[in-house]
């Protein structure tokens, strides 16, 4: 990858999250609220807002889905058609353990892949109507809190100290 090629991508990338997110505060903006100004959820997302208004919000919520469904499911698709390749690739590989190393590497980030889109597309591309509040907040919280922490554990168990450690720590408790 080319130094000109990274800073365009990080360019194009800002710039439609500033228009991605720019079309979401002018369609808020554009709502009319008469209720209770209350949002019953761990943070000012964006469905709890579109519930608190007593405008019609079918539009936005279509609007919502499909840009949804664009942001969600490219860099996902992108990400699968990526490991197939690897896989491809590493079944290439004559030697087994270097077959094991390649994919207990890939395994540890599909699972923090999965995770995230899996949470967040249940979030954001599934209708709520008819949804438990505290699912919405649960499934909220992972892709939020629980996918990043997860994350350097993830990771870490792969370094050999680490997992030493651990079954130090674990045949001590025993």
């Amino acid at each position: 990858m080319t130094h000109h090629f990274c800073v365009t991508s990080v360019r194009v990338i800002w710039l439609v999250a500033f228009i991605l997110t720019l079309i979401n505060i002018i369609s808020i903006y554009s709502l009319h609220f008469c209720g209770p100004h209350i949002i019953d959820h761990f943070y000012c997302d964006y469905e709890p807002i579109l519930q608190l208004s007593c405008s019609d919000t079918s539009i936005i919520q279509k609007m919502n889905l499909l840009l949804g469904f664009l942001i969600a499911t490219g860099p996902f698709i992108i990400i699968v058609m990526s490991y197939v390749y690897i896989v491809m690739t590493v079944l290439k590989i004559p030697s087994n353990t270097r077959i094991h190393k390649a994919f207990s590497t890939c395994s540890s980030h599909l699972i923090v892949v999965s995770m995230f889109y899996g949470t967040l597309m249940a979030v954001y591309m599934f209708p709520t109507k008819g949804q438990s509040l505290t699912l919405s907040k649960i499934l909220s919280l992972m892709y939020t809190v629980l996918t990043p922490l997860l994350n350097p554990i993830i990771y870490s168990l792969r370094n050999k100290d680490i997992k030493e450690a651990f079954l130090k720590l674990k045949c001590n408790n025993l």
